[in-house]
């Protein structure tokens, strides 16, 4: 068995965003908290593609990592930092500073080793350090053309995945076995998938938590042709020199991005950021963020929240990282983050929600174009106030040349050749997400119109890159003329065959606008309607 490292290795530069070396959660006094220790304000470009990145790179707000002090808490991406500040829940948004263990290797070859055999990782529990990993055996090798290859064992159904501590009192690892290729074959098959066609990806550790007297780790895994893994967590308990395994069946093949804790130390809940990966897509929406209470007799079963774009204020569909501060949790994602009182987060009174976006000033006059490739303008936007910037798409694939989406209140209609039905996957979907397939399928529903996040839109070139509202056949040379890639949508109507739409967005020439990014109280409408597509996944 082969794989590309190029492949496999992009895969994992955006995923390797595990806690880093020791814990990253830092003592913190927030009642000392100074407005003038607080970053002062700076204007942060949205970035243009550089000569290696793709298309859509510029978009890429995925935390990577949390730093908080006293006086603020910084949400770091690869190339910005969103702050907090405490004293006055205020935003800045900052030049990036992710230290470099979270930063995307430069040696492929030397990221390439570290993947078929990790280094150990410290965490310092009571005074005492303490070395982890997580392999997958039998090892593999790097041929001559820079491709993996397994080393040929007898039986395959050996393969298996191993976590490995140093303890302060051993010069060798204790080995424990997370899970084998038959525990994710019979996963698979008590799930009602096939067990023919999966393969162990390689694993992760996604985050370390010290809580009560045992330490924790998430368990991760490379997901999607035909790789994949089981959602796990594990502790070590130093007194007993114990593992144990946790791992739910409700969250079945989802990964766990972050881990919190929270409650009884022996009876906790598991704070939980989910996500999936598919073929060419990274980033996919699973059950968001997750309150999971495992049952005293049986871990593996237990009570399950899920917290959602479609069934909460979550302002993002893929909670990145986590952080517990007494009473509050912070959920990072790439569209944002939320404060909520975890202990009542039923209640939408205990979310407090900011939104990231990027703005820029308007020239005096701009030609706007009801579609991306249009060549005749359908309205003009003038005066020299802001708007706000959705997204950028090449209209040229050739000389790279684009067009920004940017919000469009008066709004355009169109009318798709394309309706509605029941979907067919519907144990993927998140929870209070409507069965229905439909052209706005990866918007959500906020109580007025069709939202879609930054993190619900594929980040990815391949496969045709992101799907908006509009037709037309792919084609490697011209792009799909969309019409809308994030703008708002409204129904109009809707039937088997056809879709008509209402949406709030247009398109602008790339070179006419300048984009910062800065951070918005996420608003909620007045009134909150429910969801018209309801009634159409439960016929």
């Amino acid at each position: 068995m082969k794989k590309n490292i190029a492949i496999l290795g992009a895969f994992l530069l955006i995923n390797a965003c595990s806690s880093g070396i020791d814990e990253t959660y830092l003592a913190t006094n927030p009642s000392k908290a100074k407005a003038e220790n607080c970053p002062k304000a700076e204007v942060v470009y949205l970035p243009i593609q550089n000569k290696n990145e793709g298309f859509y790179d510029r978009f890429d707000l995925h935390i990577r990592n949390i730093v908080a002090n006293d006086d603020t808490i910084n949400f770091q991406t690869l190339k910005q930092d969103f702050v907090f500040c405490r004293a006055n829940n205020t935003w800045t948004v900052q030049k990036g500073t992710l230290p470099k263990q979270f930063q995307p290797p430069i040696n492929y070859a030397a990221f390439t080793q570290d993947l078929i055999n990790p280094k150990f990782k410290n965490i310092n529990f009571q005074g005492k350090n303490y070395q982890y990993r997580v392999v997958k055996e039998p090892n593999y090798t790097v041929g001559s053309d820079n491709n993996l290859s397994r080393q040929e064992v007898p039986d395959p159904t050996k393969d298996k995945i191993i976590f490995e501590l140093i303890t302060p009192n051993s010069k060798n690892p204790h080995r424990q076995t997370v899970y084998t290729l038959k525990d994710l074959q019979n996963a698979a098959v008590k799930a009602g998938f096939s067990a023919e066609g999966n393969q162990l990806g390689f694993p992760r550790v996604t985050s370390s938590v010290i809580y009560g007297e045992k330490i924790w780790w998430s368990i991760a895994f490379e997901q999607g042709e035909g790789n994949n893994g089981i959602a796990t967590i594990i502790s070590y308990d130093p007194k007993t020199d114990k593992f144990n395994l946790i791992q739910p069946d409700a969250l079945a093949f989802t990964q766990i991005t972050d881990l919190a804790i929270t409650g009884n130390p022996n009876n906790p809940t598991f704070w939980i950021g989910t996500n999936v990966s598919g073929e060419g897509n990274l980033y996919i929406p699973a059950k968001g963020l997750v309150a999971y209470r495992p049952d005293d007799k049986n871990p593996n079963s237990g009570s399950l929240s899920a917290y959602t774009t479609h069934n909460s204020s979550l302002v993002g569909a893929i909670p990145d990282k986590l952080r517990l501060e007494n009473d509050i949790l912070w959920v990072s994602t790439a569209n944002g983050v939320c404060q909520v009182k975890w202990q009542a987060a039923d209640n939408p009174k205990n979310w407090s929600c900011w939104r990231f976006a990027a703005m820029a000033k308007l020239p005096e006059t701009l030609p706007l174009y009801s579609a991306l490739t249009n060549k005749t303008q359908a309205a003009s936007l003038s005066g020299n106030n802001t708007i706000e910037v959705l997204w950028w798409s090449p209209v040229n694939f050739q000389t790279n040349k684009g067009r920004y989406e940017v919000t469009y209140p008066q709004g355009f209609t169109t009318k798709l050749n394309e309706g509605a039905s029941i979907y067919e996957f519907q144990r993927s979907l998140p929870p209070g997400k409507p069965p229905v397939d439909w052209p706005g399928f990866e918007w959500h529903w906020n109580g007025e119109r069709f939202v879609r996040a930054l993190d619900e839109v594929s980040l990815n070139l391949s496969g045709g890159g992101p799907t908006g509202i509009g037709s037309g056949q792919l084609n490697p040379e011209v792009p799909i003329n969309w019409n809308a890639m994030r703008g708002d949508l409204e129904l109009v109507d809707i039937s088997p065959n056809s879709t008509s739409i209402k949406y709030y967005s247009g398109w602008v020439d790339e070179a006419k606008l300048q984009p910062y990014l800065t951070v918005v109280p996420q608003t909620k409408p007045q009134n909150p309607q429910p969801n018209p597509l309801k009634v159409k996944g439960q016929k």
